[in-house]
């Protein structure tokens, strides 16, 4: 008889395989976090790279920012290439280093500069930073921007009053005060806090605030219970010496748009000169004198292209323009230049013909004398379209009027003045007594469909009016059925409507007010 007897199991054979399947384990486990460590820190280096790419994009567009407000029509980054921009791009492409603080090349960002042209003061920029010795790139897209003078509705160097018949659409601002009797749909403002206006623009001989209403006046806007919360004073002063240099950039400007005067243009004397020839962009002088009844008429026709007229004699009492002037004609359908200039070295009176498409910029100036050139309105000066795509720049060394003669003697009728207009050290206004026969007061319009409705915006050194109250009978001057015994001329009831394309999309070659901003930017996926 066999027995059987029990063995102890083998525990060490089961031990190892169990050990070499932990080891394993493990080494995979580190691999992975090795892996994972150092694919963690590839990413915090590339975002840190891209970071840093991002931040030299960003000096790129501040480093272009003020470059414009030290040269505010360079957009070739001081280079004269390429001649011809890239259709989506602009100019470029311009390179610079990134510099740090301890003088190390950080990296590069590469510029892109595209103005809208037209007179726009808008620039398209695009800036790409990249890092040394990376490919990682950051692109910027920003738009930057200059207020110019025409950026106001009214925007005087002198004290300004809205009657309680005036409308102001659009932003007021003077160096001096404001009375504002009338209506107004946006900023107010005056560079004092205080002053004292005169009688003649509704003063009292008492000081009032830099923007006031006179408490008497309720309709049709209630001056004791009206909102004044768009009401600004004191605001920073606007400095109107900046136009001083205007009217020569202008004059240089046409000599340079045409070959028969463009060697003028770089002389260091330029603005003194007075060639007799006449282009597209420059009309030369007739007359030297202060003789205000002579000089040109330029018809601006709605097909972009000017009709030129000598003037030899202005008989300001007359009843419209056709009779009130004698025009000779010089030559039609001349075309404006790419620049968008005319330059005028003489008086100038300007039409539409009937209306006006196109961005012009006429500028009326004798800066070789010491006489001043004036621009008048002879008639109405209206756009095809109020869009943006016409704009019409009225810019005068003296006066810029609107004729006694460029509305009907009587009858119902909307006078239609559109335009950016500066006078640089005169006065904008509806004159009060007549040129031709001085002693007397020119016609009023005292009906409520009698009106002048004037559209875009107004600079002005000293007065800006379109209507005087008169104490007494003055030639033309009628009797305001509202106010016994007081008279008026020009018109009682006129809108001034501030034409908001203007902004940053003034007639061409217009002065900046203050120094470019950027207005907008966004980061962008691709890059040239």
């Amino acid at each position: 008889m066999s027995s059987t007897k029990n063995q102890p199991l083998n525990q060490g054979g089961f031990a190892l395989p169990g050990l070499l399947s932990f080891m394993i384990a493990m080494v995979i486990i580190s691999t992975a976090v090795v892996i994972l460590i150092d694919s963690n820190s590839s990413i915090v280096g590339n975002n840190a790279t891209s970071q840093k790419a991002f931040n030299i994009a960003e000096a790129g567009v501040n480093y272009y920012l003020w470059h414009l407000s030290h040269n505010a029509t360079d957009y070739k980054d001081g280079q004269t290439t390429p001649t011809t921009p890239d259709p989506t791009l602009g100019y470029g492409p311009y390179v610079h280093s990134y510099v740090d603080d301890n003088a190390k090349v950080e990296g590069t960002y590469t510029l892109w500069i595209k103005p809208q042209g037209g007179g726009s003061t808008l620039v398209d920029l695009r800036s790409i930073g990249q890092v040394t010795g990376s490919n990682i790139t950051r692109t910027i897209q920003a738009q930057l921007g200059a207020p110019s003078f025409a950026s106001y509705a009214v925007l005087s160097d002198s004290a300004l009053w809205f009657g309680n018949t005036e409308d102001a659409d659009g932003p007021i601002f003077s160096n001096q005060g404001v009375k504002m009797d009338g209506s107004n749909n946006d900023t107010v403002s005056s560079a004092n806090a205080s002053y004292t206006p005169s009688v003649a623009i509704g003063g009292d001989g008492s000081s009032h605030p830099g923007v006031w209403c006179n408490l008497s006046v309720t309709s049709p806007v209630d001056c004791a219970t009206r909102s004044k919360d768009n009401w600004i004073y004191p605001a920073p002063a606007i400095d109107f010496n900046q136009i001083s240099g205007t009217l020569c950039t202008i004059k240089k400007l046409a000599f340079a748009a045409d070959s028969a005067t463009s060697a003028l243009a770089g002389q260091a004397n330029a603005c003194n000169q007075t060639p007799t020839t006449r282009t597209a962009s420059y009309i030369p002088q007739r007359d030297s004198s202060a003789n205000t009844s002579r000089g040109y008429l330029i018809e601006l026709n709605s097909n972009g292209k000017y009709n030129l007229y000598t003037l030899n004699n202005e008989k300001d009492t007359f009843t419209s323009y056709t009779t009130a002037l004698s025009p000779t004609l010089v030559a039609s359908n001349i075309p404006i230049s790419s620049s968008g200039i005319i330059y005028v070295e003489d008086n100038v009176w300007v039409r539409s013909n009937p209306t006006f498409h196109g961005r012009v910029s006429i500028a009326a100036g004798r800066l070789a004398t010491s006489v001043t050139a004036n621009v008048t309105v002879a008639d109405d000066l209206a756009y095809t379209a109020k869009d943006g795509s016409d704009a019409v720049g009225l810019i005068a060394e003296g006066n810029v009027s609107i004729a006694p003669y460029a509305a009907p003697a009587t009858g119902s009728f909307t006078l239609e003045v559109d335009a950016a207009v500066i006078a640089a050290n005169g006065n904008v206004w509806f004159p009060a007594r007549y040129s031709f026969a001085s002693q007397r007061c020119t016609r009023g319009y005292v009906s409520n469909n009698q009106l002048l409705n004037f559209y875009g915006s107004i600079a002005v050194r000293q007065t800006w009016t379109w209507s005087w109250q008169l104490n007494n009978s003055c030639g033309d001057a009628v009797a305001d059925p509202s106010v016994p015994g007081q008279y008026i001329s020009g018109f009682k009831y006129n809108t001034t409507h501030y034409d908001h394309n203007l902004l940053y999309n003034p007639p061409p070659s217009f002065p900046v007010t203050s120094s470019y901003n950027i207005l907008s930017w966004r980061e962008v996926l691709t890059h040239p």
